[in-house]
């Protein structure tokens, strides 16, 4: 009987060995599987996506989509009320047609005073060369005069010279102190005197007209050479007024192509495949610029985003590919592969007060894991179920 206890004693303490190696055995297994291949359900699928806002204000008068819809790339979205886009696109285009004009009549006019601005320079030269010319006129009649003024003087002194002979003379004709021959040439000598002296008043007057129209020719020519001026300057304004209006082009076309533009954003077309959501407006609306209508996600890639622990990290590498499984059908397995690993989170044992660190100074005996995001896209995606948000499990092959 003893024996027989001995013998079960010794094969239930042989069973519970067995047991508890293969225990030990597992459990290392395991620990090594989730080592090669870490495995979170902290994950959750995610899709790029981009928040619709009118870049353009105006009313809503069309809207082609409802929440939750499919569309494809180049869909209608929403279109806004163009006619005020129309109308500055109109006016653009009317400024920039009138600026035009504006430069074919300028050049038109310097084709046509191109030949004005060489006549211009020639007759200024022509000008300037009469002004010296009748200043030398006036200079010499100024002195034909000077030299009449002379001869008059002359003449008069003869005159007054032959008058006075004459007078003493007469008398003494009377008086047989003198033949009647002295006195005859004493008045024909006063006789031509007399002439002379008018003669020479005559050249006087004759000088003085002279040097009249000498400086009137002079002063013709200095208004000739500031007409011929006027006319030089009025061309070369005119090149300047061409450079002005051909500066402005640039500003014209811009405003036209803004115009364009913004009638452009009055339609909104899908940029992509994707679904509509977070729709809360309605036709009739006045859509403002920046302010989100509704949101459109992205349906060509899906990814998702797992929260693995830091220990983990060391086998997880660029390029792995990895077994995912969604919470709305648990049994599907979709392919993904790993395209990039988190660098950083938010400590949440650490804060800043007045600029230095604040460290608790209570320690718990138990440390958790910091959890980094991986980023994973999904190959083989079911765009037709897949949700941003939805939770997820990934394993690491």
């Amino acid at each position: 009987m003893n024996n027989n206890n001995r013998q079960v004693k010794s094969i239930y303490l042989l069973t519970c060995s067995v047991v508890l190696v293969l225990a030990l055995a597992t459990v290392a297994f395991v620990l090594r599987s989730l080592e090669r291949q870490p495995r979170t359900d902290d994950a959750s699928v995610r899709a790029n996506y981009v928040l619709f806002a009118p870049e353009v204000s105006g009313r809503l008068l069309t809207l082609a989509v409802k929440d939750n819809a499919f569309v494809h790339k180049g869909d209608l979205l929403f279109a806004i009320d163009p006619r005020q886009y129309e109308y500055a696109l109109q006016q653009a285009l009317a400024d920039q047609r009138l600026l035009e004009a504006q430069i074919t009549d300028a050049r038109r006019r310097i084709a046509s005073e191109n030949s004005a601005v060489e006549a211009a320079r020639a007759g200024l030269s022509g000008s300037e060369t009469q002004t010296k010319v009748s200043e030398s006129s006036v200079e010499a009649a100024v002195a034909a005069v000077e030299r009449a003024k002379s001869a008059v003087q002359s003449a008069e002194a003869q005159k007054e010279l032959a008058a006075s002979n004459l007078r003493r003379i007469e008398p003494l004709l009377a008086k047989q102190y003198v033949t009647p021959e002295q006195v005859d040439e004493a008045r024909t000598k006063a006789r031509i005197t007399a002439r002379s002296y008018e003669e020479a008043q005559s050249a006087l007057q004759q000088a003085q007209a002279t040097a009249s129209q000498a400086r009137f020719a002079h002063d013709e020519s200095k208004i000739s050479v500031t007409a011929s001026r006027a006319r030089l300057e009025q061309s070369v304004h005119a090149v300047e007024i061409l450079d002005t209006l051909l500066a402005q082009r640039p500003a014209k076309a811009a405003k036209v192509g803004d115009a364009q533009l913004n009638l452009e954003r009055c339609t909104v077309k899908a940029p992509f495949d994707g679904y509509v959501t977070n729709l809360n407006i309605s036709e009739g609306e006045y859509a403002k610029p920046g302010v989100p209508i509704f949101t459109l996600i992205d349906n060509r890639t899906w990814y998702v985003v797992s929260n693995y622990r830091e220990s983990e990290l060391k086998s997880i590498r660029p390029g792995e590919h990895v077994d995912i499984y969604v919470m709305s059908q648990p049994s599907r397995r979709f392919d993904g592969i790993v395209e990039s690993l988190g660098f950083g989170v938010a400590p949440d044992d650490t804060r800043l007060s007045n600029g230095l660190p604040d460290i608790e100074h209570t320690l718990n005996w138990v440390h958790i894991a910091a959890r980094f995001p991986v980023r994973i896209r999904v190959q083989n995606p079911d765009s037709a179920s897949f949700r941003i948000g939805e939770t997820a499990t990934t394993i690491v092959r």
